[in-house]
């Protein structure tokens, strides 16, 4: 059996406009190591908001998140900073790499901040370009890349410190049907093999078909889940 990986505890959001609307609602999810995970619901249903507390990157008005046996609420800023740079991956819809750097010093970046020497960071990074099938892109810029490419080194990027959990949000959702594909494998690929745990926010379905658990989320509630 799988240890847990991820809790929420009464995991509460809500945004005041004009009236208190509630972007997540009383969630409770649960997820085990070496799982891909998928969160799908309308827009508006409160899943990027919930993405975005499962990563650290906002705060819930109650309720806590326990990763990897650590609580979020026990955290200041700045712990819960350096446990989004050890403990999490991301990758987003429009891949978000540093222009002015080449494939390989991107990947290298999130090792680079806690410390990592550059050599052992350069190692590990073209290791993941060799994992993601970019050996051949080390040197170039994100825009001499296709789009497809593109994510790939955004994958990489996100396995850079060996997180315990990577977060995607609409990962293939500014690809063309090839791309989509070919990244829709790449995450099968690295949570067969590699045992990484995932996270992503979808409207592709066949990502859902390779999910061991599906979250759906309606008006900031996760009203069912599908265990594969």
């Amino acid at each position: 059996m799988s240890k847990e990986i991820l809790r929420t505890v009464n995991l509460f959001k809500a945004f005041h406009l004009g009236e208190t609307i509630y972007a997540v609602n009383d969630v409770n999810i649960t997820l085990k190591a070496g799982t891909l995970n998928v969160i799908v619901g309308p827009s508006g249903s409160g899943k990027s908001t919930l993405l975005s507390l499962l990563g650290g990157l906002d705060r819930p008005i109650s309720g806590d998140i326990i990763l990897d046996g650590q609580s979020y609420a026990a955290l200041s800023e700045d712990e819960l900073a350096m446990l989004r740079r050890r403990k999490l991956g991301y990758v987003f819809q429009f891949f978000n790499l540093i222009p002015h750097l080449t494939a390989l010093e991107n990947v290298m970046l999130p090792m680079q901040f806690i410390g990592m020497s550059h050599r052992a960071a350069k190692e590990r990074a073209t290791m993941l370009m060799e994992k993601v099938g970019l050996e051949k892109r080390l040197r170039h810029l994100p825009l001499q890349l296709s789009g497809g490419e593109q994510q790939r080194v955004a994958i990489a990027r996100a396995l850079a410190n060996q997180p315990a959990l990577v977060l995607a949000d609409e990962p293939t959702g500014n690809l063309d049907t090839q791309n989509r594909d070919e990244i829709v494998a790449l995450f099968k690929q690295l949570n067969e093999e590699d045992g990484q745990t995932f996270v992503m926010i979808t409207h592709d379905p066949s990502m859902r078909h390779h999910a061991h658990q599906v979250f759906e989320m309606i008006d900031g509630k996760v009203t069912a889940v599908d265990n594969g």
